[in-house]
């Protein structure tokens, strides 16, 4: 599915790969790869999730299923290509990265 900029939100499942020190290197959506650029600020954060709405629950003892990070990024898909405004967030209940919205 290739976003459009009249419809900028997604939701979808995205691969992300992470440098040493746990910063965003790159993003795999839609077939492409995007590179994210080091020069270019970063936000991250973490929310709670509304567990009561969502039906996250774990048993006693297990990961963290309300605590959610958040990444917003910049990444090209090449040197002459103009930036992308990247939003992430970790699903916590499938440790799986989703696509928030790209703009």
């Amino acid at each position: 599915m290739t976003l459009a900029p009249e419809s900028p939100t997604t939701g979808h499942v995205v691969n992300v790969r992470f440098s040493p020190d746990g910063t965003p290197l790159a993003i795999r959506h839609d077939g492409r790869i995007w590179m994210v650029d080091p020069d270019v600020h970063t936000a991250h954060w973490f929310t709670r999730d509304t567990w009561w709405e969502t039906g996250n629950r774990a048993a006693s003892g297990t990961d963290d299923l309300v605590g959610v990070e958040h990444w917003r990024v910049q990444a090209t898909l090449s040197a002459n290509a103009a930036l992308r405004t990247f939003l992430l967030r970790l699903d916590p209940a499938a440790d799986r990265w989703v696509l928030e919205s790209i703009s």
